[in-house]
């Protein structure tokens, strides 16, 4: 195994499942595909089930992303981006996903490779691709109190919008 590589163990636990891979070499996050038929009407949010139980080592997290094209073209949104699935997580995977339409433009289920952001429900087909998976390195954080940070590195002088807008 080469020495970029970590080593996941996955069990399958559903029927039908297919293991994430890369697109392209080079890319950092996999796809991730439903395991189930799902229908997300207007403002709600689901748990999208993946059939995956993983276990990752100690030191490392799988953080579940939105798909670029599924942000872009439907109101589809992963709740909690980035997800973390953290390395003592043994239960299956779930992709939290919110439609954020607030009305319906068509009472048609919507496939998830619609474009213009149509409002209304959507479906998404078992084995359609919902999200994506990359692997990240998690250091362990050590707190060391002080009688002021001001002082320690560089102070940049605000925050939440100070740097302005034009």
């Amino acid at each position: 195994m080469e020495s970029n590589k970590v080593k996941i163990f996955v069990e399958i636990c559903r029927n039908g499942v297919t293991l994430p891979e890369y697109a392209r070499h080079g890319d950092a996050g996999m796809d991730i595909l439903a395991a189930e038929d799902v229908v997300i009407k207007p403002g709600e949010t689901v748990i999208i089930p993946t059939g995956l139980k993983v276990a990752i080592p100690e030191g490392y997290e799988l953080q579940v992303r939105p798909r670029s094209g599924i942000s872009y073209k439907t109101p589809l949104r992963l709740s909690n981006s980035p997800g973390t699935i953290d390395s003592g997580y043994r239960d299956e995977v779930g992709i939290i996903m919110t439609n954020t339409s607030t009305k319906y433009d068509t009472h048609d289920l919507l496939p998830i490779s619609s474009t213009g952001n149509i409002n209304g429900a959507y479906y998404i087909k078992k084995g359609d691709r919902v999200a994506q998976i990359v692997l990240q390195v998690v250091p362990q954080i050590v707190f060391e109190t002080v009688d002021s940070v001001k002082d320690i590195g560089i102070d940049r002088g605000g925050g939440f919008g100070s740097t302005g807008t034009k």
